[in-house]
């Protein structure tokens, strides 16, 4: 009867994984299809199959601007899902997230530091487009780095959650001061520069750029994979987990150089996306019933990049030429959302209380 109950559940979850792994196909080439210049779908599925084009210039939109893109959404949402699910679950605090708790100020202060003051000295004309990307990575991960171990240590002795996010949007206040005195005494392009960053965009990535930040966000999706059974443990308490054998500093080590980086590196090439990471979680939790990290990350690294490619799709307003800022877009879609949690659920910590 248990194994009967067993296999039942695992052919469950199998077709349900299957399931989205087909619909998150099926958005991404629709991500593909539209746009300002509208391509059939018989001419993007002969672009995957590697047939012969119908149109030539259609599948150098693809090859050029389309596909960089749609694999960068993918990409991105299942990154800042996985993040704000680490970070909720290591604070035991369902309002966490990057860009609450001013893990992307600190990457923007990172990357305005380099786009302002490496400007100046003249360091970014003197290195090509893939060191000029390492570096961006680099501070820009250095930057969420240091705002994350920051609330952690804070963390230790604020034990209101309240607070802590409070202390995040102070964190985040600073870091859009420090970035106002450096645009005060720069010059107009790079002010323009930094400007048009801080919208975020899913399409500024040439290939080159894909494959770093492909294999970093695949790297720390890897990582949160491996992290689940630990993450398991933190839900039920730090003196559960170390009765479990979970070495919490090295895990809490770990879940913050690992939230970091990828937050870091999303933010450095496409900008500050915001709620994103924060709606992620409560959506899979939602949908899905589970709070069981081994099945809550996959799952959302295939919802998150299943939505990122339906915001993105909104924001490039097939048939007209403009495209709105994506970090637009997620915080229309996002905000109200977190309304709707607060309203819906008057403990909101319903996932942590247990």
């Amino acid at each position: 009867m248990i194994k009967q109950y067993f296999d039942t559940s695992i052919k469950m979850w199998r077709q349900l994984f299957v399931g989205l792994g087909i619909l998150l196909m099926a958005f991404f080439i629709l991500n593909i299809s539209l746009g300002s210049v509208s391509i059939p779908l018989s001419s993007v599925i002969d672009f995957i199959l590697l047939r012969p084009p119908v149109d030539s210039s259609w599948h150098l939109i693809i090859e050029k601007f389309r596909l960089p893109k749609a694999l960068t959404a993918t990409l991105v949402g299942g990154g800042l899902g996985i993040c704000g699910l680490q970070m909720q679950t290591l604070f035991r605090n369902p309002m966490a997230g990057p860009f609450i708790l001013g893990i992307s100020s600190g990457s923007g202060l990172g990357v305005a530091l380099v786009i302002f003051l490496g400007v100046e000295v003249g360091l970014l004309f003197e290195l090509s487009g893939i060191a000029r990307s390492w570096i961006m990575v680099f501070s820009a991960a250095l930057g969420s780095f240091g705002v994350l171990l920051t609330v952690i240590l804070a963390s230790i002795r604020i034990k209101d959650s309240i607070t802590l996010l409070i202390l995040g949007l102070m964190i985040g206040a600073a870091s859009s001061a420090l970035i106002s005195v450096l645009q005060y005494f720069s010059q107009a392009t790079n002010i323009q520069a930094y400007m048009m960053w801080s919208f975020g965009s899913l399409g500024s990535l040439s290939w080159d750029e894909l494959m770093i930040f492909s294999a970093i966000i695949v790297l720390g999706m890897i990582m949160s994979i491996i992290l689940s059974k630990s993450l398991n443990a933190l839900l039920l308490g730090a003196n559960y987990a170390e009765s479990m054998g979970v070495d919490l500093k090295i895990t809490r080590l770990l879940i913050v150089i690992n939230s970091s980086l990828l937050a870091g590196t999303i933010t450095a090439f496409c900008g500050p996306i915001a709620f994103f990471g924060l709606v992620m979680p409560h959506i899979a939790r939602m949908l899905f019933n589970t709070t069981n990290h081994l099945l809550l990350t996959p799952l959302i690294i295939l919802i998150g990049g299943i939505l990122m490619l339906l915001f993105d799709t909104v924001s490039q307003l097939p048939g007209i030429e403009a495209t709105l800022p994506i970090n637009a877009v997620t915080a229309l879609m996002g905000a109200p959302f977190v309304v709707y949690l607060l309203l819906r659920k008057r403990n909101i910590h319903y996932t942590f209380d247990k």
